[in-house]
């Protein structure tokens, strides 16, 4: 029996159920929780869905959903075997835990089985060679990292001992001017974020589907459907575990707060998407994961030394938190690679 047809379409679904509940919060969650006091889920879901549509329909018609980042994957003479459900099902087991998973180690990896050695010394060496996919990805996922936190910190400490003492000094009063401007400018950056986000984050989910460009019509209009629907179901519960990542740092309900986090989210994806850098080739795949978890590691450091005159040991202790669930999250997608390219061979 052909389970190909099976293994696409329920691969999708849970890719984009686990990718919806880990990633979207960490690009959305500022966005939720500056605002969900003020307005019911259903207004903001319908932004979301609005420019998700809006970013599938473009890329559907241009016969690019995935934007180009799987130009590097030979994914049309992928044999869909049931182990290609595995990543997915791991993914979503440990996203309950709200622990912030690399959704592109999780699942694109699986689709470069061919180019994995078949030797466990080999495939060690892979997870450092930067000519490899895997190597390659990681690499500019640290890298990622890196340069999120730095310029989080150098940003943070020039700016929070003035905007974030104020914030939490004066807060905006309901309907005035300056709320509306906040507003307005907190919905740019989370769309334009958000954008930014999409364009990276959906060759995880439209792998499954060989990138979907070659969907007719009505199956790319149900694809559609399973993600806006999926969104919804996030919004609805409030981001789910993975939200408290988002909740525990200081002032992120804060829409004013929230803007400038989006902002510079979607500024560093922007230049990682279109490698300004030089350092990277620009259609490879990356974590975005690590750049918002470096993002809020550089702004909680920052904000901590302009505030309080130090970093305590309370922040160091959920900076690294942070920090070792994504390299746990990393161990845990690279070994179950590992494992399946073993029962393939």
């Amino acid at each position: 029996m052909d389970l190909t047809m099976i293994v696409m379409w329920l691969g999708f679904f849970l890719a984009a159920y686990s990718v919806v509940g880990n990633d979207v919060i960490q690009t959305l969650g500022t966005f939720l929780t500056s605002n969900e006091k003020t307005l019911p889920w259903y207004v903001l879901w319908g932004f979301a869905a609005t420019i998700m549509t809006a970013a599938l329909v473009y890329g559907y018609l241009q016969h690019d959903i995935d934007y180009g980042r799987l130009d590097k994957f030979d994914i049309s003479t992928i044999g869909y075997e049931w182990y290609y459900l595995l990543p997915p099902l791991v993914l979503l087991f440990i996203t309950r835990f709200g622990i912030p998973v690399s959704t592109t180690f999780m699942i694109l990896t699986l689709f470069s089985l061919s180019a994995i050695p078949s030797d466990l010394p080999s495939m060690m060496r892979s997870v450092v060679d930067t000519d490899q996919k895997l190597g390659g990805m990681i690499q500019k996922s640290l890298m990622g990292y890196v340069i999120a936190a730095s310029s989080a910190l150098v940003i943070f400490l020039a700016i929070s001992r003035f905007s974030e003492k104020y914030f939490v000094n004066h807060q905006l009063r309901s309907k005035s001017t300056r709320q509306v401007v906040w507003t307005i400018l907190q919905w740019a950056s989370t769309g334009f974020l958000w954008f930014q986000w999409l364009t990276q984050d959906l060759a995880n989910i439209y792998i499954y589907l060989q990138g979907g460009n070659d969907l007719s019509p009505w199956q790319f209009a149900g694809s559609v459907v399973i993600l806006v629907g999926l969104l919804a179901y996030i919004f609805y519960s409030k981001g789910g575990k993975v939200q408290d990542v988002v909740r525990s740092k200081s002032n992120t309900s804060d829409i004013r707060s929230a803007t400038i986090i989006d902002f510079i989210y979607g500024v560093i994806l922007f230049i990682f998407k279109y490698n300004y850098l030089g350092l990277f080739e620009g259609k490879l795949p990356m974590s975005t994961t690590w750049v918002f978890i470096g993002l809020l590691a550089g702004r909680e450091i920052g904000m901590r030394i302009n505030l309080d005159g130090k970093i305590d040991r309370s922040t160091l202790k959920m900076v690294f938190s942070d920090l070792g669930k994504v390299i746990f999250g990393l161990v845990i997608s690279v070994v179950l690679v590992f494992i399946i390219k073993l029962l393939a061979a």
